[in-house]
């Protein structure tokens, strides 16, 4: 009876492990995904629980200055740009074109600890509401 019991034990835990890294290999893999918003500062995205950037000129500065830019969707989820190499690189050379701008921006996201991170694959100028 003893050695039903392990057995039980055993395959239930081999189990839970399959789970943790079958949904870690989903958490690798990314999701493609389009999302339109603002790049903004980071630090102004939280600290002044802003909904968009006070100012082109200020977001610029702020990027210029080391703060990390970042894109505000419209639901208010903040992506963190992100390089898809190794090294990684930061990605305020590429975004700071948008500071401060509505943004549509297509990549792959990552998920962890409540963060969402973006590997931008292409980053355009929101066209004009007519």
């Amino acid at each position: 009876m003893e050695s039903i019991a392990r057995k039980s034990v055993t395959i239930a835990a081999g189990l839970t492990v399959l789970g943790m890294l079958i949904s870690g290999t989903a958490w690798a893999a990314g999701e493609r995904t389009t999302v339109t918003g603002y790049v903004i500062d980071s630090a102004c995205g939280f600290t002044h629980n802003l909904d968009k950037p006070i100012s082109a000129e200020c977001a610029v500065a702020c990027a210029k200055a080391g703060s990390a830019l970042v894109i505000l969707a419209d639901d208010g989820t903040v992506y963190w740009p992100i390089a898809g190499t190794m090294p990684a690189k930061g990605q305020n050379d590429r975004l700071i074109a948008h500071a401060g701008k509505r943004v549509v921006v297509t990549g792959t996201v990552y998920s962890r600890g409540g963060s969402r991170a973006m590997v931008i694959d292409k980053i355009e100028s929101e066209p004009a509401h007519r």
